[in-house]
């Protein structure tokens, strides 16, 4: 091999390492801002990651929005008509959350089981819902309905 080709191959070499350098940390900056959304249920059921950014949502569970002294900490449930999640957020919510509207929450699943979120989300519709709660309703419902039917035979 002549050292014209040792050259190039030695610079092919390092191109093709390069990329895939490239191509790591890229997939890895991917996966540590990949965000997933679960329900109450699936945090119960430990289907949710603990001290990872995920996405929870849900409806306000009425009765349950317990503000603390500070006056920015608040404290909620979150339910889909299964199973509730406890909620704990420090900030200002916004202006059209409320008791029995649907919210998704980011934050993170502490190992007590308790949500803290960094961030609470509401939509100015009083008809609209998120789409992943409203998916996630739907088939606690038809859970719910087949398993009445299947506890009636």
């Amino acid at each position: 091999m002549t050292p014209k080709r040792k050259k190039r191959l030695l610079l092919i070499a390092l191109m093709v390492a390069g990329v895939g350098i490239a191509a790591g940390f890229a997939l890895k900056a991917f996966n540590e801002n990949l965000m997933f959304f679960y329900t109450p249920s699936d945090i119960v059921a430990g289907k949710a990651p603990v001290d990872h950014p995920i996405r929870a949502g849900g409806l306000v569970t009425t009765g349950s929005v317990k503000r603390q002294a500070d006056g920015l900490t608040v404290r909620f449930d979150i339910t889909d008509n299964a199973e509730t999640v406890t909620i704990q957020y420090t900030g200002i919510l916004p202006d059209l959350f409320r008791e029995g509207q649907g919210i998704v929450a980011l934050g993170e699943l502490g190992k007590d089981q308790m949500f803290v979120a960094s961030e609470v989300l509401a939509k100015h519709d009083e008809n609209y819902m998120p789409p992943e709660v409203a998916d996630a309703l739907q088939a606690t419902h038809e859970a719910g309905v087949k398993g009445a039917a299947d506890t009636v035979k």
